[in-house]
């Protein structure tokens, strides 16, 4: 059985396809993008490996250099970074329990909104007791600062 080389490019084509999936940087899909241009090519044309290689390495380049900007922007969606402020905000006033006890010394554990935040206080608390959330502490939003009810 013979396999044609336009046939070799299409599956190098699906093996860089693949790797896109595992690897991060969305840079692989760009020389898959080169493979399947590469094997068009040898299907159409009857170019030595060279010429098909050449072919392969300046379409991908041209591929990732002028799609890799613009198609970073389209599938990496866009941060608002008040989102998460609002969140966080959110959650601000609102009733916890305790469910490790919360030392002056040491954070302990509350559970809201059926979640466990880590939570912070100025007084010590005990499980089990209503709490109130003060303030959101961490930038990341995943301790609170709480006062006994």
């Amino acid at each position: 059985m013979d396999i044609s080389v336009s046939l070799i490019w299409f599956f190098v084509g699906v093996i860089f396809l693949i790797a896109e999936l595992m690897l991060p940087g969305f840079i692989v899909i760009f020389f898959a993008g080169g493979s399947f241009v590469a094997s068009i090519t040898a299907w159409i044309f009857d170019i030595s490996l060279t010429v098909q290689t050449s072919i392969f390495l300046l379409s991908s380049l041209i591929l990732l250099f002028s799609l890799r900007k613009y198609s970073l922007k389209i599938f990496r969606g866009k941060v608002i970074d008040d989102m998460d402020d609002d969140y966080g905000s959110s959650k601000i006033g609102k009733h916890a329990v305790v469910t490790k006890t919360i030392t002056p010394e040491l954070p302990g554990e509350i559970k809201f909104m059926g979640s466990f935040w880590r939570a912070t206080a100025s007084d010590t608390i005990k499980d089990g007791q209503a709490v109130i959330i003060e303030s959101q502490i961490s930038e990341s939003g995943l301790t609170f600062k709480v006062k006994a009810v």
